[in-house]
């Protein structure tokens, strides 16, 4: 029995909510290597970008659960937006005061907490009010990377502020944005709403039963394996592109999202012409070909590698997403999406993150990096995924698909 559709939100105020929630992403995201190098902390990063990893492994699954069985997932991200609001602006004013490292750290995490669950619940919400997911949701992806541009290019050409706090605290203030933007939106509550839960079901835990399927276990697996290499793409990449002499960073990286933009667009005639596969296979290819050019350390190699970037995330993961919307039951839909955020921003990130800081320590001698070896392990660990989901996946078939 196929479930009700909701009441249709206008696909405008869809593209605004993903606009407006990428835009303090990208906003604190993106130069927060090199502002954390600025405040005298390089040593945190990798432990505050794995503080994320560690939430995703808490948050997610918990959030998806409540969206799809408590509560509307509208209101739960209104909450959660006024809260990563609140702990990002803590975490900024810990590193103005000059806190200890355990004080940020701390921040970080509870931050962490409560905004790693907002994109899965967000992409969601777009999902549930679409009618074709797959012709439809390209295009609005994009502007969600639209937004995360804009506030790349915010951050470094009118807020002139990448190595300063004024982005982490305008992205804060941009989540109170997107707290009021959600109620545009109708609040749809959970189907199941008021059904009696086992303690299992209440923590989410039930989600992993999705990996009982084989094609839907391989192509969760290989989002994780493919997010430990991907981890080193911003923190590292915007370093390299600082010893190159690039002063606008967060601007330059940005260059990553043109090609993503334009792949969300056609993104729909791509899955309708090739099996879902060789578009999968795809994004994990170019990835391996952008790690191999950042390898050369020139600024040309460096700045086409970046670009690359777009192609390489929407070709998998934007594909994963309508790939779980189309093929999982809809009462599932968050909790599959929250499921793929544990697995990228958890185990994936976490092991991308701590493995990634330690390489990178390990390619580096009296401030100096050896960028073309650091680069070339990348480019190794990310061929290898390529090889696990060739071998691995199958899939429905050429025949099936078409």
């Amino acid at each position: 029995m196929s479930l009700p559709k909701p009441p249709q939100t206008s696909l405008r105020k869809l593209a605004a909510l993903f606009f407006v929630t990428a835009m303090p992403m990208g906003m604190w995201a993106v130069p927060l290597s090199t502002v954390f190098k600025a405040h005298g902390r390089e040593h945190l990063v990798p432990w505050v970008l794995a503080t994320t990893s560690i939430a995703a492994f808490i948050s997610p699954l918990f959030t998806g659960a409540l969206a799809d069985q408590r509560m509307a997932p509208v209101r739960l991200l209104r909450w959660l937006a006024i809260l990563t609001s609140i702990t990002l602006a803590l975490t900024c004013t810990a590193l103005h005061l000059h806190l200890s490292d355990a004080a940020v750290l701390i921040a970080a995490q509870v931050q962490a907490l409560v905004a790693t669950p907002v994109w899965s619940i967000a992409s969601s919400i777009v999902f549930s009010q679409l009618q074709n997911a797959k012709r439809q949701f390209g295009p609005l992806r994009a502007f969600a990377t639209g937004g995360w541009m804009a506030g790349c290019w915010i951050v470094s050409l009118v807020l002139q502020s990448d190595e300063t706090l004024v982005g982490g605290f305008t992205a804060s203030a941009l989540w109170m944005v997107v707290a009021a933007l959600s109620l545009m939106i109708p609040a749809i509550p959970p189907t199941d709403a008021g059904q009696p839960r086992s303690w299992i079901q209440i923590l989410g835990l039930d989600a992993l039963t999705l990996l009982k399927n084989r094609d839907h276990r391989i192509v969760f697996i290989t989002a994780a394996l493919y997010c430990i290499p991907l981890a080193a793409f911003y923190p590292y990449t915007s370093l390299q592109m600082k010893t190159l002499g690039v002063t606008s960073v967060a601007a330059m990286m940005s260059l990553a999202q043109t090609t993503e933009i334009l792949v969300m667009l056609v993104l729909s005639g791509v899955m309708t012409r090739f099996r879902l596969k060789w578009v999968f296979l795809s994004g994990i290819l170019i990835c391996v070909v952008r790690y191999s050019l950042n390898a050369v350390n020139t600024l040309p190699a460096v700045i086409t590698g970046t670009v690359l970037h777009g192609l390489a995330f929407t070709l998998y993961f934007i594909t994963t997403q309508i790939y779980l919307e189309e093929r999982i039951d809809p009462k599932w839909r968050v909790r599959a999406q929250a499921l793929l955020a544990l697995l990228m921003s958890g185990v994936g990130n976490l092991l991308g993150y701590l493995g990634g800081g330690w390489w990178f320590r390990a390619c580096t001698q009296d401030h100096h990096t050896d960028w073309q070896l650091f680069w070339t392990g990348e480019t190794a660990l990310t061929a290898a995924v390529c090889l696990f989901f060739a071998f691995a996946y199958k899939g429905r078939g050429a025949k099936a698909t078409a």
